[in-house]
């Protein structure tokens, strides 16, 4: 589940999807008339991609172990990295990112769109228009937003961790994943998994975007500086982000579990099915569990990558914006 964070008043979640950005800096302030929502998106959803292809060999790692009965370690991890390497080669490391790229982007633009819209509307009706929202309704615009994101992306999300833990000679590219599963398990395939993953959304983007606002309003009002600095919006998108994934993770190994249950020969069927048998089998700990540490590795190097990536963006369209200017 798989996700990072944005000043544009909201985060987006540091495991599946996501690892995005922040909105303009003070500089841009003269600008903001002429900085769209679009733009906006497009340089978060780009940051979001660079950050996910540097540590789609971490999440490539947990996925593998997500989806096994081996027992996870860091020693083990960082073994398995080395053996696709020395078998497969550097390229092999990021099998299935392209169709995280893929995810990523609209995964992004819909998540911000969806936020800000739920927001408004959520402030509208319970009269908070224009001020800081309550916590719950904080945690229910994200939620809502995560649902949103997550049922127009879903089999994405299905092909991406198919690729992630086979072989190229069984899935030689996305649109082969699509062709085959459709054919040979049915279309109803590429939306298995898609409860404990709609159940687990719920808490982690509602957690992860009420932790970040909460995190600079109170911060705001401590330092009376409206916009923390890049450090702090680090420490926050980390913290916010660190949280949620800690309190959904579960949901997610059982999700992994059941999306690829086609190629692994598991019988995965049902969410607390799939969750019985993997306690039954390895425990609460190391199977419910497995993984979480590689997640608390990778999350934060995935903000501070996506954090600077955006600013890069962010300040080119901005000097292409004064150009602009200048020109008329």
């Amino acid at each position: 589940m798989a996700h990072s964070v944005t000043d544009h008043q909201s985060p987006l979640p540091v495991s599946e999807a996501t690892v995005l950005a922040l909105p303009p800096s003070g500089q841009a302030q003269n600008l903001s008339s002429r900085w769209t929502a679009v733009e906006s998106l497009l340089c978060g959803a780009f940051a979001g991609a660079v950050a996910k292809t540097v540590i789609a060999p971490l999440d490539r790692t947990k996925i593998i172990f997500q989806v096994s009965s081996n027992r996870f370690s860091a020693k083990e991890a960082f073994r398995f990295i080395h053996c696709s390497y020395m078998k497969g080669g550097l390229l092999s490391l990021w099998r299935g990112n392209s169709a995280t790229m893929i995810r990523v982007m609209p995964y992004a633009a819909i998540q911000f769109t969806s936020h800000d819209q739920y927001k408004r509307l959520l402030g509208g009706y319970y009269g908070y228009q224009g001020q800081s929202l309550p916590p719950f309704t904080r945690f229910l615009a994200g939620s809502m937003a995560g649902t949103t994101a997550v049922m127009f992306t879903y089999p994405l999300d299905m092909v991406r961790a198919r690729m992630a833990v086979t072989a190229r000679e069984m899935y030689s590219n996305i649109m082969h994943v699509f062709m085959r599963i459709s054919q040979e398990e049915g279309i109803r395939t590429l939306y298995r998994g898609f409860t404990p993953t709609l159940m687990g959304v719920i808490p982690y983007a509602g957690i992860t975007f009420y932790t970040f606002e909460t995190l600079k309003k109170i911060h705001a009002e401590k330092t009376k500086r409206l916009q923390p600095h890049p450090h702090e919006r680090l420490a926050f998108g980390a913290c916010a982000g660190l949280i949620g994934q800690s309190a959904s993770y579960p949901l997610d190994v059982v999700r992994r579990r059941m999306q690829t249950a086609g190629v692994t020969g598991s019988a995965y069927v049902t969410v607390l099915g799939t969750m019985r048998a993997i306690v039954k089998q390895e425990g609460v700990i190391r199977g419910l569990y497995k993984g979480l540490s590689m997640n608390w590795l990778k999350g934060p190097i995935a903000v501070a990558i996506s954090l600077s990536t955006f600013d890069i963006t962010n300040d080119f369209l901005l000097k292409m914006h004064q150009i602009g200017f200048s020109a008329h």
